[in-house]
């Protein structure tokens, strides 16, 4: 069966949002490898719309060859990115970012149907995608017309003044392939993809199936308006068969989900025996840490109570830099508590595609029963403050074989002794409070319990608990985001992953790095020490 989809052509048309209530046709998803788009063969994978539990697509890689796939984008797509200037490649990133933008609208609406966005939610996956492919456009205009990269000054290495010795980074000659998770189809997507492109590697973009409708049409839109050179970019939407066994030591491999996905990855071949680059993003207990100085009703206070709430609501939880603990000084714990429960009652649970919901379900069936399971599971440490893992309070609209889940607020009166607390992630509307006697020792200690984070954020004015705390913090978390009075109106959200900045963290957390303006490059690019003739070299690689 070919695909039932069919994009209007009309350009009055194409403005329009599909209907997605009225949607009945289950579509099929190809994939788009070795220049074309390819059906893969049956069993097929269903998709499902999480609000209803209907099935809206279907998909399978099944028959790929994908040693084929992995040379074309080797042979095809890598010398044609080799040959481009950062500039040009830049030019590429730009002119993507546009062709995504410009039919926003009806990307949001298929990230409702697919993923149980609300619009707000929507949103925030596709715009983080196209605002990070124009700034890695913007870094490339920077670049200008040059090949490689040099990284810092070269250094006399002898007695004469002629030898030199510098470091040079240039593209590898493999492929990029990126293994994305569930939640951020297009954000996760194309913040791999702007990297690598843009060091000149070709990429191998493999979506979570369950949610790769919106990765699919945004790379239908790309291939339509022959945006894509031939082999820069291929999409597997099903399963990633032996990919990974045609890998070596010039491929990179960017995983982000589970940590023990991430450890089947690390166990192929291609890295174990041939060393392939491997960076993973996986499980994190990201927490926030409100000093003893704050004052309730403050900036700083209802800076920190605003961004409980977004990570615990915002894709319903369902963010790998989600909130999932919190270190309150004891005096403070009752009017967080309050506060954070107030704020939670207003929180409407149902059809994402309703303006009035401030949160949609979770993606699937498999989510919600592992949501529940770890509710469970941490009511054996904690008190459920607020909310319930099988009823939902404030709803609206809710379809009973929608994947619905209602937020819920724990508290931890013995967070030291605790375990699952600090060593679960239950990827859903759940945070745990934890109290700390105002020392920032610790509150440190327990920020550590957590193995690795990608994020923690501190709530604090106070220059001497932050001198003492960050210290003690930073080697646990990939990002530390630190608020007090001067910053708290204009700071960016704890869970806004920014381009300019390293995403990734310790431990847990997959030990990985990623983004960090031009450090993004580095995980695609060989770093090369040259010595030799000063004035030759700089002609050759540049100064």
């Amino acid at each position: 069966m070919g695909s039932l989809y069919t994009r209007a052509t009309d350009s009055t048309q194409s403005q329009k949002n599909i209907n997605l209530k009225a949607e009945s046709t289950v579509i099929r998803l190809s994939n788009y490898v070795l220049g074309e788009w390819r059906e893969g063969n049956a069993p097929f994978r269903n998709l499902e719309n999480p609000s209803t539990g209907e099935v809206v697509a279907e998909t399978s890689s099944k028959g790929l060859d994908f040693k084929a796939i992995h040379t074309y984008a080797r042979d095809v797509g890598g010398p044609t990115l080799r040959k481009m200037t950062f500039a040009e490649r830049g030019a590429l990133l730009k002119a993507m970012s546009r062709a995504v933008y410009a039919q926003r609208e009806r990307l949001i609406d298929i990230a409702t149907a697919n993923g149980g966005n609300t619009r707000k939610d929507a949103k925030f996956d596709l715009d983080g995608a196209t605002a990070t492919l124009s700034y890695y456009a913007s870094l490339a205009k920077g670049l200008g017309d040059i090949h490689t990269l040099t990284d810092g000054e070269s250094v006399q290495l002898a007695m004469s003044a002629r030898f030199h010795g510098s470091h040079v980074s240039s593209p590898l000659l493999g492929a990029a392939i990126h293994i994305n998770a569930f939640n951020f189809p297009a954000w996760g997507t194309f913040e791999k993809a702007a990297c690598a492109i843009l060091a000149g590697v070709p990429v191998i973009s493999k979506p979570a199936t369950s949610t790769a409708w919106l990765a699919w049409e945004i790379v239908k839109i790309l291939t339509d308006e022959n945006v894509l050179p031939a082999g820069v970019f291929q999409l597997i939407c099903g399963g990633a068969g032996d990919l990974l066994e045609h890998t070596d030591g010039q491929d990179a491999i960017a995983f982000t989900g589970s940590a023990d996905t991430g450890a089947i990855i690390r166990n192929c071949e291609g890295h174990v025996k041939r060393s392939a680059r491997i960076n993973i993003e996986a499980d994190s207990l990201n927490a926030a840490i409100i000093g003893p100085d704050v004052d309730v009703g403050s900036d700083v206070w209802f800076a920190a109570v605003r961004n409980i709430i977004t990570e615990m609501t915002q894709k319903a939880g369902q963010k790998c830099t989600a909130i999932r603990r919190v270190m309150v000084p004891m005096g403070l714990m009752e009017q967080l508590q309050e506060s954070l429960i107030a704020e939670l009652e207003g929180v409407i649970v149902g059809d994402p595609t309703d303006p009035n919901v401030r949160m949609g379900p979770l993606s699937s069936g498999s989510q919600l029963k592992d949501y529940r399971e770890g509710v469970d599971l941490l009511t054996g440490e904690a008190t459920v403050v607020f909310g319930s893992s099988t009823e939902i309070g404030n709803s609206k609209g809710i379809n009973k074989n929608g994947y619905f889940a209602g937020p819920v607020l724990l508290r931890c009166d013995a967070p030291e002794a605790a375990s699952y607390v600090h060593g679960r992630e239950v990827f859903g509307p759940v945070c745990t409070l934890m109290p700390y006697d105002d020392s920032p020792e610790t509150c440190a200690a327990l920020i550590r319990l957590g193995g690795g984070s990608l994020a923690t954020s501190v709530y604090s004015s106070d220059k001497g608990f932050l001198k003492k705390l960050l210290p003690e913090i930073v080697t646990s978390n990939g990002r530390v985001l630190v608020v007090d009075k001067k910053v708290a109106d204009t700071a960016t959200g704890h869970g806004m992953v920014m381009p300019q900045m390293v995403h990734g963290g310790p431990g847990r957390a997959g030990g990985g790095e990623e983004l960090g303006g031009l450090r993004g490059l580095s995980f695609y690019m060989q770093r090369t020490a040259i010595q030799g003739n000063k004035a030759l070299m700089e002609r050759i690689f540049g100064s």
